[in-house]
């Protein structure tokens, strides 16, 4: 394991984000008028790889996109950020991801859509290609914007290769004992806890603006004003990896993620807000 420079490999979603900001969010039916547009890079495995990278790891990006502007833009932009692409496969004949993403309110509180894409083809095929890679990785960390045998088949790579696996549960789905018996860190909100049932290693439930609950320990988190909430979650899950990839302890990984979150919360856009390491440490 290498406490500088750490592998880690990200195994998940890549989406283009299309942003409004409103004064507050809509109720259903209704429609608001007015609001910047935005578009930005996201997707939470992309979002988590670009995070990890800032936060100073070696990262490979294992996920699908289309034959279209969307998936070569995100591609691109994985690059820029030193991000292994090798495995970001396209796939054609669908559509890269997109996230329609709402954000309003005193909070800065989102709502998010993402539609059927490429990410739903990702295989436990184009997976276990990857295999060579999991034999060198310090870490391995996956969502649930991909289909279950996907995750499923990096979570038996990781255990034949004896590291960590993280997994950011969302959206929140009920997990069967096969894959949470794998996950040596599960990292859900306080709504994806009481649905993803138990069985993993450890849990650190995120609290939003109040920090993280490690155990019985509440690590809060610095306040700040928040600009924008979208891949705060996945800034602290992967900073968490990192931390944990490096052989810091739990709780002193979990309390640089948290600072990590609060710094992403305060800029717009999922990836561009993702902080770098001299911002955090």
């Amino acid at each position: 394991m290498s406490r500088s420079k750490p592998h880690l490999i990200v195994v998940g979603s890549s989406n283009t984000d299309l942003v409004i900001q409103c004064d507050r969010l809509p109720n259903p039916g209704e429609t608001i008028l007015g609001g910047e547009f935005a578009r930005f890079a996201g997707g939470k495995g992309a979002n988590q790889a670009v995070a990890a990278a800032r936060a100073g790891a070696r990262v490979t990006f294992i996920g699908a996109h289309g034959n279209d502007d969307f998936g070569r833009t995100a591609k691109a932009g994985l690059c820029r950020e030193g991000i292994d692409v090798r495995y970001f496969r396209e796939h054609r004949k669908v559509s890269s991801g997109v996230a329609l993403i709402l954000i309003g309110g005193r909070d800065r509180q989102n709502q998010i859509a993402v539609a059927r894409s490429a990410n739903d083809t990702l295989s436990a095929a184009d997976v276990r290609a990857a295999r060579s890679v999991f034999r060198r990785a310090d870490a391995v960390v996956a969502q649930l914007e991909i289909p279950f045998a996907a995750v499923q088949v990096a979570a038996e790579l990781a255990a034949a290769a004896g590291i960590p696996f993280i997994l950011n549960p969302a959206p929140a789905q009920k997990l069967p004992a096969k894959l949470l018996r794998l996950v040596d860190t599960l990292t859900p909100n306080e709504h994806e806890v009481r649905v993803v049932g138990k069985g993993a290693r450890r849990t650190v439930v995120t609290l939003g603006a109040r920090g993280v609950l490690v155990g019985n320990q509440r690590i809060p988190a610095p306040k700040v004003k928040p600009v924008d909430t979208v891949g705060a979650g996945d800034c602290f899950t992967a900073w968490l990896a990192v931390g944990i990839a490096e052989g810091l302890s739990l709780e002193d990984s979990a309390r640089r993620a948290v600072r990590a979150a609060s710094i992403a919360v305060t800029r717009s856009g999922a990836q561009p807000g993702m902080p770098y390491r001299r911002e955090v440490v």
